[in-house]
């Protein structure tokens, strides 16, 4: 009941006008206000202190720069295994599988449209037919910040407007589409193994979804895709790079053609996932 309730709610709420006022109370720089925000919040979602690089709170300027903290370099150990994919973030599993062609599980049965999704030319698309997709949920009290899965380079980025509505586990299962109607930073990615596809998808309260190569992306409900500069920033990435970060949190999606790789067999709904560690595995090449 209170689920469905929560729901139906969003639909009535002005998202992105509650999404700017959280943005602004986030970076606020009083230190009273902010330092009270920061220990409330550790204390809420029990957040582990001990793996955070700067010290807490007062090396922090702002709430946001301490939701999207940097850790200590030996707080996540990435899988150097040439043919390991590992999680590009911190976060839980929502789904994680095989398409149905074209089409992505979102939470029983609901699916949806992977050229909704990428919205892009259907060309890119067609790489991604009854390939394998992996969702992963970052929670309040997770690490925010998004790596390569593997090394590749960055050959696209596209940031495309959209609503944002909450991507918890009950909107999930009760709003369709939900991944394709949210906005979103599509990433496109090439390996020594084909393509893939790292999206980056906001919500409710995500202030902003920055990289390295766009600098901070504000929300927009409406508007044209518009395509990220990469000239800026080396588009080359090794493997636990860092990709970008949500400014509050939200869901990465990871794309792999069929035949490109696969996620290991307890790679299931509920799982918990570190930053680095491995979520599966390409081909063991026999060149």
């Amino acid at each position: 009941m209170l689920a469905n309730a929560f729901v139906a709610l969003q639909y009535l709420l002005p998202k992105h006008w509650l999404t700017a006022i959280v943005y602004r109370i986030a970076r606020i720089r009083n230190a009273t206000v902010k330092d009270f925000l920061i220990t409330r919040f550790v204390k809420l979602f029990d957040v582990d202190v001990e793996e955070i690089k700067l010290e807490l709170p007062g090396g922090f300027a702002t709430f946001n720069d301490f939701f999207i903290r940097e850790l200590h370099d030996d707080a996540r150990t990435i899988d150097d295994a040439d043919t390991a994919i590992v999680s590009p973030a911190d976060g839980t599993v929502s789904l994680a599988g095989r398409l149905n062609k074209d089409s992505l599980l979102q939470a029983k049965g609901i699916e949806y449209s992977l050229d909704d999704l990428l919205a892009t030319d259907l060309e890119e698309c067609e790489s991604y037919v009854n390939g394998r997709f992996a969702t992963i949920y970052l929670a309040p009290y997770n690490y925010h910040r998004v790596h390569a899965p593997f090394a590749a380079e960055l050959v696209a980025a596209r940031y495309v407007p959209g609503d944002l509505f909450s991507v918890n586990d009950a909107t999930a299962a009760r709003v369709r589409g939900l991944f394709r109607r949210n906005e979103r930073l599509v990433m496109h990615l090439r390996t020594a193994r084909g393509p893939a596809v790292l999206v980056m998808v906001g919500a409710l309260n995500v202030g902003s979804i920055s990289t390295p190569w766009s600098g901070e992306i504000r929300p927009r409900k409406a508007g044209i895709v518009d395509t990220i500069d990469l000239s800026q920033h080396s588009s080359s990435v090794q493997k636990g790079d860092l990709l970008g970060w949500f400014n509050m949190g939200s869901t990465v999606i990871l794309l792999l053609p069929d035949n490109s790789g696969e996620w290991r067999v307890d790679l299931e709904p509920g799982t918990t996932l570190r930053m680095g560690e491995s979520i599966g595995g390409f081909p063991i090449s026999t060149e």
